[in-house]
C-alpha cells in the first residue's frame, strides 16, 4: 500500500516513528512533499534515509507572494535528485488567498514549465480556482495528479484529460457525498489515495493529527464507495502510483 502525499517534515512526530507505524499497517511506500526550498531539502533527507520514501518538491501557492517564489533555480537543482519524483504541490488557491492571484498564476506557470523540462509529473493544489487551474494545465503535456481532490467542478475536465485523482481523508466525512460520487466515477487506472498528513485525518481518526498509517481507512472507504474489495483497490492504487510517479516496482518487505 502507498500514501501518495504526506508532509512528513510537517508532522509533530519524527518520520521514523510515523513510518514504523505505517509499515505495521501495511503501508510500504510514502511520497513526502516539500513545500518551499527548506521543506524540499528536508523531504529529500527523509527519502534518502528511509526505504520506500520518495519526494515531491515544489513551492506552494501560499508562498507565491514572498521570496520563496524566487527560488526556482534551487528547486530545479533539487529535482535532479534520484528520490525526487514530482513537481509540487503547485497550483492555485483563491480560497485562502494568502498570495496575490497574479503571483500565484506566475509561479504555477513557472513550475509547470519546470516540470516539462525535467520530465516529471505535477502534483496540483486547487482550491476555489477550478476554471483557472484547468486553463493553466491545458498546455501541459505531462502527467497530472490532482492532490486531495475536492473539486467536483473539475471532475469532467480531469476525466476527459486523463488526470489522476488522489483522494484524502475528507472523502470519508459524512458530508462528502459529492467527493464519493467523484470517486465512483474515476476509472480504476486513474485513482490514487493519500493522507495529506498531518492534515485531514479520516474517519475514524478525525480530530487527531493524520499520519501515513491512516491511509488504510481512506482506501477502505473508497473501496466501499466503489463496491470493490479493499485489498484489490489498494493494490490497484499502488500500481497507479508506480505508473504516475515512475516509481521502482515495489518489492516485498524483508
Amino acid at each position: 500500500m502507498i500514501d501518495t502525499h504526506a508532509h512528513l517534515d510537517g508532522c509533530e512526530e519524527p518520520p521514523e516513528a510515523l513510518l514504523a507505524r505505517a509499515r505495521e499497517a501495511g503501508v510500504e511506500r510514502v511520497i513526502t512533499v516539500g513545500s518551499g526550498i527548506d521543506s524540499c531539502r528536508a523531504a529529500l533527507a527523509i527519502a534518502e534515509g528511509e526505504r520506500g520514501v520518495f519526494a515531491a518538491l515544489g513551492i506552494h501557492p501560499h508562498q507565491a507572494g514572498g521570496p520563496e517564489a524566487e527560488r526556482l533555480a534551487e528547486l530545479a537543482e533539487l529535482l535532479g535528485h534520484e528520490r525526487a519524483v514530482a513537481v509540487g504541490e503547485t497550483g492555485l488557491d483563491f480560497y485562502r488567498d494568502w498570495a496575490p492571484p497574479d503571483r500565484q498564476r506566475s509561479l504555477f506557470a513557472a513550475q509547470l514549465e519546470l516540470a516539462g523540462e525535467v520530465g516529471k509529473p505535477v502534483v496540483i493544489h486547487n482550491r476555489d480556482a477550478d476554471s483557472e487551474t484547468a486553463a493553466g494545465l491545458a498546455g501541459f503535456d505531462g502527467t497530472v495528479i490532482l492532490h486531495c481532490f475536492s473539486s467536483p467542478g473539475l471532475l469532467d475536465v480531469a476525466l476527459e484529460r486523463g488526470y489522476y485523482l488522489s483522494f484524502a481523508g475528507n472523502v470519508t466525512y459524512p458530508s462528502a457525498e459529492e467527493l464519493r460520487e467523484a470517486a465512483r466515477r474515476v476509472p480504476a487506472e486513474r485513482i490514487l489515495a493519500e493522507t495529506d498528513s498531518p492534515y485531514l485525518a479520516p474517519v475514524p481518526r478525525r480530530g487527531r493529527a493524520n499520519e501515513p498509517a491512516n491511509i488504510v481507512h481512506t482506501v477502505a472507504a473508497l473501496a466501499q464507495t466503489r463496491g470493490e474489495d479493499a485489498a484489490e483497490l489498494a493494490a490497484r492504487i499502488d500500481a497507479n502510483a508506480t505508473a504516475a510517479f515512475s516509481l521502482p516496482v515495489a518489492s516485498p518487505a524483508p
